[in-house]
């Protein structure tokens, strides 16, 4: 038995196990260790991303903060500018991001224009005082230049806010000051005629406060080349020239009184003077006033040049052409009664059963005339909308809005067929005769213009002959080929479009070519058109005068004082012959134009 027992036969095994043992000892340890070390890892991270979870919520509670802050200033802003022009300052125009100009009472003017909550149209409608809003404001005495003129004062005097001194303090057209510049509004109106949109506005025409009309007709006439050599006219001979009427275009500047009759109308409540330097070719009168209640925003002729309708607060109102007399008004009575609604663009469908109306509920109603029933609402806007347009195939509406951007409409299949976005708000829109374009104008200075189809942009109008201040107004040339654009820059600058229909996106957009630039307003151009036969462009301004101007020469062939305040939108007649106006001073008045025979 002893020879079978070996004391050392086993300790191999158990040696073996033990430095097994020994190594999975360690790699335990080691798996531990990394564990820790991983749970170490899993809380730095899991802490890390608290610290970043209270470092976004502080930076979102800062930007919270700091846009408290910038409505608080721009609050502040707004009511020092006010405060300003209720003393007889003459506070900036907002323009981009420029601080909100607050509406006055309700009932008196429409609130200012605006995109989010700083008011990019602000000070163009804006004011304050017990008489409400003050568009432009009162004459005042000018301390330097020649005597100057000043609307007579008839009747029961406007809000105070509307008017200047009272009638026996303004003996009519006695020396004293033209309007001087402050805050006005804007607006346009489509191809028929000019509607708002700014403000800015309309706008197809806008109003707007603003946008421009483009006059529509029947049958498409012929557009005289603008940039051909003027044709000879006919007219009374130019008198030797004055050093005192040599003013240019700015006819403000001359002195009424001193003016021989041939260059100059006076009448009970309006005046007309007439270019010294150019032939006068032209003559005008007043056919109708049509008093409103309130702000005129903007005003639109028929296609048939029959009716004008212009569009105030809560209603929109149509008129007969040869009587003057209301035949129709517009209203949705489903709105809440309380606070203002005003309608800042107003357009005609072509076959004249429809009016389309836009308004600062953000809604595009498209009205049956005959029935005074609402037969389309569409929604969609995010802003105000300031400027709407009817094609010609009856069918398609444009529409401009605060919330930067241009919108196509179809009233039969009853929806938004095309949405086109730009960086600024949007305040005049126009549709090309032949339906192809649609053009805009905005706040940022431009005009673009689309393929209506595809939606491409085909051209942008601006650069260093462009404007230097936000775009008010756009309207088409007859010929489709021309666009005169209006400005709170106090210009009116005529383009050429050069791209040719049915752009692709692969073409970089063209730069259309400022062919002429009118200059002679003394405030913002707050309404652009021209006449159905393309030879004259209308624009209406806050200085409260029209003016005409040949596209041409750039020369101004008349100006026309006619309201006692800003003159928001300027609608020719499409079938030549008349023209409409809107102003703040509650009043839309009807003219005509003619041919001038000399005594």
């Amino acid at each position: 038995m002893a020879g079978m027992y070996n004391p050392h036969r086993g300790l191999g095994p158990p040696a073996a196990n033990a430095r097994l043992n020994e190594l999975l000892e360690g790699v335990r340890a080691e798996f531990e260790n990394q564990s820790r070390a991983s749970g170490e890892y899993e809380n730095s991270i899991q802490h890390q991303l608290q610290e970043m979870q209270v470092v976004r919520e502080k930076v979102y509670a800062m930007e919270q903060t700091h846009l408290a802050l910038k409505q608080k200033y721009d609050e502040e802003i707004s009511r020092l500018h006010r405060e300003l022009e209720a003393r007889g300052g003459n506070p900036r125009p907002a323009g981009i991001g420029a601080p909100p100009q607050n509406a006055g009472p309700a009932g008196q003017a429409p609130p200012s224009i605006g995109h989010g909550p700083s008011n990019l149209f602000g000070g163009i409608m804006a004011g304050q005082g017990p008489g409400g809003p003050g568009l432009a404001p009162p004459p005042q005495a000018d301390q330097h230049g020649p005597p100057q003129h000043q609307m007579p004062q008839p009747g029961p005097p406007p809000p105070p806010a509307l008017q200047g001194p009272p009638p026996q303090q303004q003996p009519p057209f006695q020396s004293g000051g033209y309007p001087q510049p402050s805050n006005g509004y804007g607006s346009q109106a489509p191809p028929n005629n000019a509607s708002p949109g700014p403000g800015k506005g309309r706008v197809l025409n806008p109003r707007g406060p603003g946008g421009p009309a483009t006059p529509q007709l029947n049958q498409p006439m012929p557009y005289p080349n603008p940039r051909a050599a003027a044709s000879p006219q006919v007219g009374h001979p130019m008198p030797t020239q004055h050093p005192q009427f040599r003013v240019g275009n700015a006819l403000a500047e001359l002195d009424l009184e001193r003016l021989p009759e041939h260059q100059k109308k006076v009448e009970s409540d309006w005046f007309a003077i007439f270019n010294p330097e150019v032939p006068r070719v032209l003559d005008v009168d007043l056919l109708h006033t049509l008093q409103h209640e309130s702000v005129v925003c903007c005003v639109r002729f028929s296609h048939d040049g029959k009716y004008v309708a212009t569009g105030c607060n809560r209603s929109a109102q149509i008129f007969d052409i040869v009587t003057g007399q209301k035949i129709c008004i517009l209203q949705d009575e489903s709105v809440d009664s309380v606070g203002d609604l005003y309608i800042r663009s107003v357009c005609f469908s072509p076959d004249g059963r429809y009016l389309a109306t836009g308004a600062e509920d953000k809604l595009i109603r498209v009205w049956d005339i005959a029935s005074r029933t609402i037969r389309n609402t569409f929604a969609g806007h995010e802003q105000d909308i300031y400027s709407l347009d009817f094609a010609r195939d009856g069918r398609t509406i444009a529409s401009g809005s605060g919330d930067r951007t241009v919108r196509l409409w179809d009233i039969e299949a009853g929806q938004n067929i095309l949405t086109l976005s730009i960086e600024d708000g949007v305040t005049t829109v126009a549709i090309s005769p032949d339906t192809k374009l649609v053009a805009a104008g905005s706040l940022d200075k431009s005009v673009r213009v689309w393929d209506a189809v595809s939606g491409y942009l085909v051209e942008r109008l601006e650069g260093p002959d462009g404007h230097k201040d936000s775009v008010y107004s756009v309207a088409f040339a007859p010929n489709g080929k021309d666009l005169v654009s209006g400005s709170l820059d106090k210009t009116i600058k005529m383009w050429e479009l050069v791209a040719p229909r049915g752009g692709h996106p692969n073409n970089a957009p063209k730069g259309g070519r400022c062919i002429r630039t009118f200059e002679g307003h003394k405030d913002f151009v707050l309404s652009v058109a021209l006449t159905p036969d393309g030879n004259w462009v209308l624009s209406g301004s806050k200085d409260r005068g029209v003016q005409f101007w040949d596209p041409r020469t750039g020369n101004t062939q008349l100006m026309l004082q006619g309201h006692k305040n800003s003159v928001i939108s300027v609608a020719p007649s499409p079938i030549g012959g008349s023209f409409a106006t809107g102003s703040g001073d509650m009043r839309a008045r009807i003219w005509t134009y003619k041919p001038y025979q000399s005594p």
